[in-house]
């Protein structure tokens, strides 16, 4: 484990640190996914709200 030494003498347990990445934009079929799943759920939340009037 990577101990540090302060001034007074302390010891310093520090975590490793994740690596960085820059995230990749997304791809014109992973948009496209994107839109298609929206829409089902909106079509799935529209039914679920339809039934709950036509219900009550």
């Amino acid at each position: 484990m990577p101990y540090t030494t302060e001034d007074g003498g302390r010891l310093n347990n520090f975590a490793n640190e994740p690596k960085m990445y820059e995230a990749e934009p997304p791809s014109a079929t992973q948009k496209r996914n994107y839109l298609i799943l929206g829409g089902l759920a909106l079509a799935l939340v529209g039914g679920l709200l339809v039934v709950a009037i036509s219900v009550s």
